[in-house]
């Protein structure tokens, strides 16, 4: 088993870097522009919308609004529609408060002591390597909790 660590700015609001995948920001420092090697794409009309990690393209419900396919993998939500349940074959699990991811498939989330903010990322791998998928997947779940938390969801 693989321990990732994440790091954050000193603020501590801005994810830096996930283990040795640094995070890039845009010149205002508002939203990233790449993880590690995978460039992050987002969508002109709404300016804000992400919709590419690394040529992964993300699919749009019909209101634009949540996202329903990352690169090929159907995303799929809770009867509410308001947690993301899976994706592809990766299930995704919380804790009993149901705010907090706990699992993304092989990766387990470990939480700072107010429980507030992802730290490390457990991955039960032998090579205990982070490919360009796993990669791609544990950021945008991360970067969909941050969204979450900051819209007060």
């Amino acid at each position: 088993m693989a321990v990732i660590e994440l790091a954050y700015d000193r603020m501590g609001s801005r994810l830096r870097a996930i283990g040795e995948h640094a995070i890039d920001y845009d010149r205002m420092g508002s939203r990233p522009t790449r993880v590690g090697s995978l460039a992050l794409e987002y969508d002109r009309a709404f300016g804000s919308r992400l919709c590419s990690i690394g040529g992964a393209g993300i699919e749009y419900d019909r209101l634009g609004s949540r996202p329903r396919v990352l690169g090929g993998l159907a995303l799929e939500y809770d009867r509410m529609g308001a947690r993301l349940r899976s994706i592809g074959g990766y299930e995704l699990t919380y804790d009993r408060m149901g705010s907090r991811a706990r699992t993304i498939g092989p990766m387990a989330i470990d939480y700072d002591r107010m429980g507030s903010r992802p730290i490390r990322v457990q991955i039960e791998r032998d090579d205990g390597v982070l490919g360009d998928d796993d990669l791609s997947i544990l950021f945008f779940v991360l970067y969909e909790l941050q969204r979450a938390a900051e819209a007060g969801d």
